[in-house]
């Protein structure tokens, strides 16, 4: 089954939930397949270290690359009552998505096998965004509650505990690490766009009008030949 792309984001809003899901779809996750017909190509995108994306061992392009690592070190960690952890590779200064609307993002899903991090899922490498209906139910609960809380043009890190990721897991295939059920997993998510919301428009600056200029007042002369005549 693969899933129609959204032709533009502009149009996400009235594409069907049963379209627009990512990857991560609970019925995917039922299936144990993996099938994603929309994603996107980052025009801003670096290529990271060579993380393996299934048996390749050619670059990929992260949205956390080694530098981006680094800085995680130092970064706040942020755990919800669901046992979700985040931290905040960038704070977007955009809306956050209310619950039911469609958004337009892309992300890399990870998971840690034998000391080694490993790529299972990226739209990175596409060339549509992936849209998703937030608190919807059509992502495993992480990614749902992930993204509830991101702002437009943020980019996070996600640290999906086993019982917020797949709890059937998910088998290898071509191109596609295995993940064993109820594994966590890691999840890099740029939020790109709630279709319908703005960002916020730099204030401008307010420059009053000038005040209308005063009539000049008669010369006295003038006044009294005004009289006179």
């Amino acid at each position: 089954m693969m899933i129609k792309p959204s032709a533009s984001a502009s149009s996400s809003r009235a594409t069907s939930p049963d379209h627009d899901a990512g990857v991560l779809r609970r019925d995917f996750m039922q299936k144990g397949a993996l099938s994603l017909g929309v994603s996107i190509a980052m025009a801003t995108a670096k290529q990271g270290p060579a993380l393996a994306v299934g048996s390749s061992e050619e670059p990929t392009k992260m949205l956390c690359d080694a530098k981006c690592l680094a800085g995680l070190e130092s970064a706040q960690m942020v755990t919800t009552p669901s046992g979700l952890q985040y931290k905040d590779i960038k704070v977007g200064r955009g809306v956050e998505p209310p619950k039911g609307f469609q958004v337009v993002c892309q992300y890399v899903a990870l998971i840690e096998e034998n000391g080694k991090t490993r790529i299972f899922e990226s739209t990175m490498e596409r060339k549509e965004p992936a849209n998703i209906r937030v608190g919807a139910g059509q992502v495993i609960p992480g990614l749902d509650e992930g993204l509830s809380t991101m702002k437009v043009g943020g980019v996070r890190r996600l640290y999906v505990p086993g019982n917020l990721s797949f709890p059937k897991g998910l088998a290898a295939a071509p191109g596609r690490a295995r993940v064993p059920p109820a594994s966590p997993i890691i999840m890099d998510v740029f939020l790109l766009d709630v279709p319908g919301f703005d960002l916020p428009d730099e204030e401008e600056e307010v420059v009053p009008a000038p005040a209308p200029a005063e009539e000049a007042a008669p010369a006295p002369e003038a006044a009294a030949a005004e009289v006179v005549a």
